[in-house]
């Protein structure tokens, strides 16, 4: 049993360096890209930014997100979202029928989820984006223990793939989700935390395996 536990550890960390190496390759490759560009490419890259947060701050219309459906809980406690989750990019503000948000259209743009700790709650638009790139979401209330939050935050650090921020309006005080996933957990202790982790980091729940944690917006 001992050697069948190490055995897992072990190839779970291998799959986590392997991920860490993908995500500094592509750190690299875009280094590069941004170096030899254009000026003329990067004006209208600046000038494109523009324009979308002008549209972003103009229209607040809310949209669902394509999130009809509902949860269902297995017996190993994980939610399942029994339902269509839209993959729309969209400018609009997006209502989501679950909080946290486990999918649905979101925004083009998501949140750098390589293991980023986030003090301040997210725009969920762009976290749901993350989730489509195969990252699981931490979130916790104040009504979490600071000790919890300590100890799920060093895990997020070392974990590519994972992001962490407060959200209050959930309804417990520390939740785990991935695209059409969630969980909550008693604290950062529960041995259901590295379940979720093991299975749902980069798991095949991933719409877009691979695709990139880092460029992204940070807080």
């Amino acid at each position: 049993m001992g050697s069948a536990k190490k055995s897992t550890a072990a190839a779970r960390k291998a799959r986590i360096e392997e991920m860490r190496r993908a995500e500094q390759s592509r750190e690299r490759r875009n280094r590069i890209l941004t170096i030899g560009a254009a000026v003329v490419v990067v004006a209208g890259l600046v000038v494109g930014s523009i324009v979308l947060v002008q549209s972003q701050s103009d229209d607040s219309t809310a949209a669902d997100g394509k999130g009809k459906g509902h949860f269902v809980t297995g017996s190993d406690g994980v939610k399942t979202w029994k339902g269509t989750l839209g993959r729309n990019h969209v400018v609009k503000t997006v209502s989501y029928p679950m909080e946290p948000p486990v999918g649905g259209d979101h925004n083009q743009v998501w949140m750098n989820c390589n293991g980023d700790v986030y003090t301040k709650a997210l725009n969920n638009m762009n976290a749901v984006h993350s989730l489509e790139h195969g990252a699981v979401w931490v979130t916790y209330t104040s009504a979490a223990k600071k000790a919890d939050v300590d100890a799920l935050a060093a895990k997020v650090k070392k974990t590519p793939y994972t992001l962490m921020s407060p959200d209050d309006k959930q309804k417990d005080p520390i939740m785990l989700s991935a695209w059409g996933h969630q969980r909550t957990v008693t604290g950062a202790k529960d041995p259901n935390v590295d379940k979720f982790f093991e299975k749902f980091v980069q798991g095949e729940q991933t719409p877009e395996p691979g695709a990139a944690c880092t460029g992204g917006l940070g807080q």
